[in-house]
């Protein structure tokens, strides 16, 4: 690892005393072309890791090596979604030479560490357990194993394994940051090392929580995940800790998130709505870290058109490079499913995880009012999205949509296997961006950004971050009022139709300076308030500096 620090730096970070930062996630989205990623949390640490590399900041990815990534999931000739898993090998992997093993169900499970750095990132470590000695070949396989011993496997690698590892390179750490409670079982691993060099199991506690900052994401408790105690020493996780010791940090049964905020100083959730969120679902759990707010941000060099970049730079037309951005994508569209769309006509992008809280259907709910403007064509969008390989609800969302583009062969399309390319064109193609979810259940919607840094002008529910950057009618539009509670699909079906059609759509087809004006607008917001160098700033700042942690948030933990 190349531990130094260049002068490239942001203004805000000063290049003395800079703490030395890993970074552990499950998923990591660098490119499509590299499958380590399931959906927007692995697009965010690969943001994380471009804008570190950017910045010249001393940071550190470990994550695993999946041969089979999350899913390669189609549509089948009835329309349904089925879900495949290809071995992907890959040729640029540096070997670093080394190897680390950790205890599993009792055998010794050797990890063999790979380097990338590829695509312009601060050094990602991948651990790899598909190797000739090993009897458990399996547990890098696939991401998010489908039951419970497999994923505690994989914890086990990237947490107690990543540990290892770092000691192994020789890679020096101040700050330990789990993305999600994936990572935990690495402040195991931390606690147990004290305890070998004498520390109290309290003692060793303590001094680990000074080392780990944590991010949750999850806003609904029943999504945050959990394990059997008995399950969790079976497996090996425990790590030579004893039941009691396990119990005071996760739990019965131990829930990562819970271990998280227990093994932290600080965390944070990933919008400003969010980390209130995330502080009254977590208020009750003792020794928990503070829950402060940072709120995400995209990769401009990954997500943002040159051309859209250099027209909004120059003060320049900014509706060329985007025609020209709409003819891609719907160039993609007709050769993935021979669906024509007209590039004059408005076009919605619709890019999510197929679960029901995103609401992807709400749009079709009243075929009265939305009818007519389907069948004419003024109104065309683009679908797209996974469901996970287990979710039958999931799948038939995805069914839903699929029958929806059969439907209305002229205005609706659904393109299979969602990643990041698709995600690419849609962000940069579309006019609208369209984000419906169940307010409060969208932590942070990092895909509106993207779509906003491209002048894709955001139509969505005041959800995530986007009551932070919405300008009603000047750099996008919000549907509804941030109303919360009995009769929310009713409130916001309304409010979509009433801003859809007696906004949006007027001044598309009638005004478009205004429309060309709010494109600007989106760029101006977006760019440097959501952009993820902004956010690495923000994480430097505020979590990763003790010394500028302030006293009543530090205190907050230590009693």
């Amino acid at each position: 690892m190349d531990n130094s620090t260049s002068n490239n730096t942001s203004h805000s970070i000063t290049n003395h005393s800079i703490p030395r930062v890993a970074y552990f996630c499950m998923e990591y989205g660098l490119h499509e072309e590299f499958r380590l990623y399931a959906g927007g949390l692995g697009i965010l640490a690969g943001d994380y890791l471009k804008s570190a590399r950017d910045l010249g900041l001393p940071v550190v990815g470990i994550g695993l090596l999946w041969r089979q990534g999350y899913t390669m999931q189609l549509l089948g000739e009835d329309g349904r979604p089925f879900d495949a898993y290809p071995n992907y090998a890959y040729d640029f992997l540096e070997d670093t030479g080394v190897k680390v093993k950790v205890r599993i169900r009792g055998r010794k499970v050797a990890c063999k560490v790979w380097r990338v750095h590829k695509y312009g990132n601060a050094p990602l470590y991948l651990l790899d357990t598909n190797l000739p000695e090993n009897e458990d070949k399996w547990i890098t396989g696939q991401l998010y194993g489908w039951f419970g011993e497999e994923r505690i496997a994989q914890e086990m690698v990237l947490g107690i394994g990543g540990v290892r590892a770092l000691r192994a390179l020789g890679i020096g750490v101040d700050v330990y940051h789990f993305n999600e409670g994936h990572a935990v079982l690495a402040g195991v691993e931390l606690i147990r090392e004290k305890m070998e060099e004498g520390m109290t199991f309290e003692e060793a506690w303590e001094a680990t929580r000074q080392e780990i900052v944590f991010t949750t994401h999850t806003p609904v408790k029943e999504g945050n995940e959990s394990h059997d105690h008995e399950l969790l020493k079976y497996m090996g996780a425990n790590n030579g800790l004893i039941l009691g010791q396990m119990l005071q940090l996760g739990g019965s049964p131990f829930n990562m998130t819970v271990a998280g905020l227990r093994l932290s100083r600080v965390a944070n959730g990933v919008s400003q709505l969010h980390g209130a969120t995330a502080s009254r679902m977590w208020k009750d759990v003792s020794g928990a870290a503070p829950i402060i707010a940072i709120t995400n941000g995209v990769h401009p060099g990954t997500w943002q058109d040159p051309g859209i970049r250099k027209a909004y730079e120059e003060g320049a037309d900014l509706r060329a490079p985007h025609q020209e951005c709409k003819r891609e994508l719907l160039a993609q569209v007709e050769a993935r499913t021979g669906a024509r769309l007209n590039a004059d006509r408005l076009l919605i992008g619709f890019a999510r995880r197929a679960v029901p809280y995103k609401r992807s259907n709400l749009i079709f709910r009243d075929p009265e009012v939305i009818e007519p403007y389907l069948k004419s064509g003024k109104i065309q969008i683009i679908f797209s999205g996974k469901a996970h390989p287990l979710d039958d609800t999931g799948k038939e969302i995805v069914t839903d949509l699929a029958a929806m583009a059969k439907r209305y062969p002229n205005a609706v399309v659904f393109l299979e296997n969602y990643d990041m390319k698709i995600g690419r064109l849609m962000t940069r193609g579309s006019d609208v961006w369209l984000n419906n979810p169940v307010r409060p259940l969208e932590a942070s919607g990092t895909s509106g950004m993207k779509a906003a840094m491209n002048g894709v002008l955001n139509l969505s529910i005041l959800d995530g971050w986007w009551p932070e950057g919405c300008r009603h009618g000047e750099n996008g539009w919000q549907i509804g009022n941030g109303y919360e509670g009995p009769g929310a699909d009713e409130h916001d079906r309304r409010s979509l139709y009433e801003v859809l059609l007696k906004e949006v759509v007027p001044t598309y087809y009638e005004d478009q300076d205004r429309w060309l004006k709010m494109m600007k607008a989106s760029i101006s917001m977006s760019r440097d308030r959501f952009s993820s160098d902004r956010m690495l700033e923000e994480y430097y700042d505020k979590m990763y500096r003790p010394a500028e942690i302030p006293e009543e948030v530090a205190g907050s933990f230590r009693k």
